[in-house]
């Protein structure tokens, strides 16, 4: 069976390509500039840290400023840490900041949708929504364009965003990137440690972390994905060498934090990554930010 190949980068090239995609999407609509979500998280870090290098580049040409803003919106579910991790972002960055927390929009939403208070994963939902609501208002009263956070294993890979709510931007700076080349790309931005290796989470549930959630992490995703996008047949993916090695400890560590396995089998982890991939690209004919064209090599 063939081998699937990663992908690899050259990541000041493809900096300046995601640069250059910014600048162009920001002034074909003559915009002053990108608004962005700041959670704290490697994704809208490293997002945030590529629209800024973008910007300083055009900046420094002489030309009109183009300013990026970061909005930290924690509801009552997200940790302190969160928020701080956010501000020293921004801060690190030298952009504009503003963070509101959006509890009493969250509780407001108890007089016109009771019913998505009654289960964590609609209120869930709901808070990506009105999170996205509060960005994108505040993104045009600014005349800005809204920079969505979505990397590629979650926004094309297995559809791991809410419809509406962190899906609903403008454009995707970092839709070309596998998690495991976004860690790689803030290595290279010099974003803090502590960021590069947080754990995902999309902090909408208690307790909720991306692994938990799915029973696999996003090098899984890439690794599935990648070899159907190489011509690997669905029925072959659960008996590749590459896969099997790397799910079988995948499990393992799954066991070993949460006392069972959520997906016991190598096949159940490759179905529902399937699965997830199918009502992925349903998603994408519904709502698909442009991602700028990268250059990515396979050997």
């Amino acid at each position: 069976m063939k081998q699937i190949k990663l992908p690899k980068m050259d990541c000041e090239q493809v900096s300046q390509e995601i640069g250059d995609f910014v600048i162009k999407t920001v002034r074909e609509v003559n915009a002053t500039g990108c608004a962005i979500g700041l959670s704290g998280g490697i994704d809208s870090s490293t997002a945030a840290a590529l629209v800024k290098r973008a910007f300083d580049r055009f900046n420094s040409q002489g030309r009109e400023k183009l300013e990026l803003v970061g909005y930290i919106l924690p509801s009552s579910l997200n940790k302190i840490d969160d928020a701080e991790d956010a501000q020293t972002v921004a801060n690190k960055l030298g952009i504009r900041w503003e963070m509101q927390t959006i509890e009493k929009l969250v509780e407001a939403f108890k007089s016109t949708n009771p019913e998505a208070f009654e289960n964590n994963y609609d209120r869930g939902n709901m808070i990506s929504r009105i999170r996205a609501n509060v960005l994108s208002t505040k993104a045009a009263t600014e005349n800005k364009i809204l920079a969505g956070t979505g990397n590629k294993d979650e926004d094309f890979g297995i559809g791991y965003y809410t419809l509406f709510g962190d899906g609903a931007v403008h454009f995707s700076p970092i839709g070309g990137l596998s998690k495991r080349l976004v860690r790689e790309m803030a290595t290279f931005l010099r974003l803090d440690d502590r960021i590069v290796h947080r754990e995902p989470t999309a902090g909408l549930e208690p307790g909720q972390s991306d692994f938990k959630d799915l029973g696999y992490d996003y090098d899984v995703v890439e690794l599935v994905t990648e070899g159907l996008d190489q011509g690997v047949k669905p029925e072959q993916l659960a008996v590749h060498d590459q896969v099997v090695s790397v799910v079988e400890k995948q499990i393992e560590i799954y066991k070993s934090a949460f006392g069972k396995a959520k997906l016991i089998t190598v096949t159940a982890v490759v179905d529902d990554i399937l699965k997830r991939h199918a009502g992925a690209l349903k998603k994408v004919k519904i709502i698909h930010p442009p991602a700028p064209e990268i250059t990515l090599q396979y050997e």
